[in-house]
């Protein structure tokens, strides 16, 4: 689906597209290739980045995978001024800093890793000039020191990352943002962008409101995902997801089981493990360093399956997820498609299953009750913190010391309770050195418990707002239309078109076979060309797969993705040739292809799609082999072949010895540097020097991917290797 600038009756009346800041643009396009090595922009980053460069406050609705690290990233390196970064997670701050460094881009971090003297010591540079980006974790706000002390810093733009946190409507509120607000009016009002990659109108309109964003240009783009396949089970016990939990990992091998508990996360872990698989757990009951240690085994490939509770995967930046399960229900709509949306993020089919069993809602209905406590529990739990605070009115006691005090079974309702009455203004929460727990400061302490001032009726709609959206996902696993179709339209997207590929559009695919029209069999040789020109040729005159289905399927529905445009396939004679089709019908082609051994997949880490000896026959003379085809529209189809030109097949020069001498230095070098091999060049880049040969540093500067930094340290070695091989050395 091609990316979209939409609203909703919530929004403010949005304009055509940004307004034209040329000048500034064109700063931002040297800056591109500057300092990330880009060429050209992706599906709507150009938009975006015109409407901050304007001056204006923006939100970015933009799927996973969209880039929209770069709407915040590049204006950074084109205002005046340091961009502060709001962002959730401490290990995602950290790969995101490392990259930037690695690219000679001056930026930092400041969380709760630093002392405050070395938290000091960065304002004290940023106020210098020294760093053009800074991350802030969104508890630094809590402290009034930390935001006087940013007033002295010159901030062009103040970038709150993940911003569905800050809404209760949301599936991850954290009420560490609503302090985001308050400190927006300490340092003046700064330009403000918020980003996040779903969120239904009511969310985006939260965003706008708790952050009081001033004629916003509000941009969203299309939330389809055509290279997921959804699916739900219906399971009637445990055994019945272990079963199809082992098949699935024995067949898509790399991928991340949610549980919805801690304990379900080390009994699937343990079972797992068992079976002698690559797998970790992670869940919030595991230390800091036991947490970290896990995700990093899982990003750096050293274990190819995570299984994990929801506290996992947001910012995680691993490209190859080929499945993700859910092994419960999630609680909600918005909480299962970012999830599942972290498979396939490389652009290749991921597998995404949901286990159903309507028993396991009893899990979610008891987190929202514990997510939403009644006036009458946050009194209890209020009176009791007045019971136990001592003469400076304060109380150290843990969760679980309130929740027995209290005689509560939920201990989950506590810590919404104490997050409640810390955001009115009845106590603040505050860190005791040397201690686990948090102590609680009573700032109103003559105030008795049955004179709370609290907004019941807002209490009450939080609660059937939540059982609303377990409910639409309850519906959702019991519903018998295209799983897709479903979701898009939750976030207020038409999706007419079927997916082709999830369980019912999978089940309704009755159509009998028959031979294709003319129109048709047009279609499938435009579509075997397109493979054969991502392919390299053999000595044995056959063709060699080079790419996956997703990236084919990208190129020649003319994405403008940030692997296509990488890879260069944007300059292919086939590029966008069955844009018209789109993705949808071309996944299920390409599964009947498959099926008829016109295509086959190579196994290994990165699967890839060649051409059969049949199919390469297909692709020059046709075939009247009867097909399921693709049901699309007449006006979808290419033009008549009788008019249309002849279907050329020659592909881009590929040399198999070269690419395999490039990754042995880019190896040598990794190692020589303390580096991951993908920090010196990318696979697309070590491709694209493969097929282009370029013997100077200028003609090299020319490929996506490679900044001028890159091509100072790494490039002159990269290109001796290419001139030696051309010279037979």
């Amino acid at each position: 689906m091609d990316s979209t600038t939409a609203t909703t009756p919530l929004e403010p009346e949005l304009p055509d597209s940004a307004p034209d800041t040329s000048p500034l643009i064109h700063d931002a396009r040297a800056a591109l290739q500057q300092y990330f090595g880009f060429r050209d922009f992706l599906d709507n980053q150009e938009n975006v980045i015109s409407g901050i460069l304007s001056g204006r406050d923006t939100l970015v609705i933009m799927p996973t995978g969209g880039g929209k690290s770069l709407c915040y990233q590049l204006p950074a390196m084109v205002m005046e001024g340091v961009t502060v970064v709001v962002s959730p997670l401490i290990a995602l701050m950290k790969d995101q800093v490392d990259a930037l460094q690695a690219k000679g881009i001056p930026a930092t971090v400041i969380n709760s890793t630093l002392s405050p003297s070395e938290q000091m010591d960065r304002i004290s540079a940023l106020r210098a000039g020294h760093f053009r980006l800074v991350y802030v974790a969104p508890e630094r706000f809590r402290q009034r020191s930390f935001v006087d002390s940013l007033r002295s810093v010159d901030i062009a733009l103040f970038a709150v990352d993940e911003a569905h946190c800050l809404s209760q409507w949301g599936h991850d509120f954290r009420p560490d943002y609503l302090r985001l607000r308050e400190a927006l009016e300490k340092l003046d009002r700064p330009q403000v962008v918020a980003l996040t990659a779903t969120a239904t109108a009511d969310v985006r309109s939260d965003i706008l409101k708790h952050l009081d964003m001033r004629e916003p240009f509000v941009t969203v783009s299309g939330f389809a995902r055509p290279n997921l396949s959804f699916n739900i089970l219906q399971t009637k016990s445990h055994d019945d997801k272990y079963r199809r939990l082992e098949e699935i990992v024995n067949l898509h091998r790399t991928g991340i089981v949610y549980c919805s508990t801690r304990k379900r996360v080390e009994e699937v872990c343990d079972q797992l493990a068992e079976r002698d698989m690559s797998v970790i757990a992670y869940h919030g009951g595991m230390d800091e360093k036991e947490r970290d240690r896990a995700q990093e085994l899982f990003i750096s490939r050293k274990k190819d399956i995570a299984v994990a509770t929801n506290a996992f995967g947001m910012g995680i930046d691993r490209s190859d997820v080929r499945f993700v399960i859910h092994f419960d229900v999630p609680g909600s709509i918005e909480a299962y498609y970012q999830e599942a949306g972290r498979a396939g993020r490389d652009g290749e089919p991921g597998h995404c299953e949901l286990f159903f069993n309507f028993a396991d809602t009893r899990t979610q209905e008891f987190f929202i009750e514990g997510s939403n406590p009644s006036f009458e529990v946050i009194r209890d739990i209020y009176q009791t913190l007045l019971n136990l605070s001592d003469e400076k009115n304060e109380v150290e006691a843990s969760i679980d010391d309130i929740t027995n005090k209290t005689g509560l079974k939920n201990s989950m309702a506590v810590s919404s309770a104490l997050s409640l009455l810390n955001r009115e203004g009845y106590i603040e929460r505050y860190d005791i050195p040397g201690k686990r727990i948090r102590g609680t400061r009573m700032l109103q302490p003559n105030v008795r418990a049955r004179d709370l001032q609290l907004d019941k009726q807002a209490l009450q709609e939080k609660y059937k707002r939540d059982l609303s959206k377990l409910k639409a996902t309850i519906d959702f696993c019991y519903a018998n239309e295209c799983r897709q179709a479903q979701i898009l339209r939750y976030f207020g997207e038409e999706h007419p078109e079927t997916c082709g590929s999830c369980d019912i559009c999978q089940k309704d695919s009755t159509a009998p076979p028959r031979p294709g029209t003319a129109e048709e069999i047009l279609m499938l040789r435009q579509a075997l060309s397109g493979i054969a020109r991502m392919s390299w040729k053999r000595k044995d005159g056959n063709y060699g797969g080079r790419y996956g289905k997703g990236r084919i399927i990208a190129m020649l529905t003319g994405s403008r993705s940030k692997d296509v445009l990488d890879a260069r396939l944007d300059q292919l004679s086939t590029y966008g040739c069955l844009k018209s089709l789109g993705a949808p019908a071309l996944q299920m082609l390409f599964q009947e292809l498959e099926r008829h051994e016109f295509i086959e997949t190579n196994p290994g880490e990165y699967p890839t799609l060649a051409l059969t000896d049949k199919g390469v026959f297909a692709m020059k003379h046709g075939t009247q082999e009867k097909l399921r085809w693709p049901v699309v529209s007449s006006a979808s189809l290419p033009f008549n072949p009788t008019t249309s030109p002849e279907i050329k097949t020659r592909e881009l020069g590929w040399d198999d010895a070269l690419f395999n001498k490039l990754k042995r230095l880019r190896t040598a070098l990794a190692e020589s540097n303390g580096k991951l091999s993908s920090r010196i060049l990318s696979n697309a880049v070590l491709e694209s020097l493969t097929r282009l040969q370029p013997t100077t540093v200028e003609r090299a500067l020319r490929i996506r991917g490679i900044g001028v930094r890159k091509a100072a340290n790494y490039l002159p070695d990269f290109i001796r290797v290419i001139q030696q091989h051309k010279d037979g050395k």
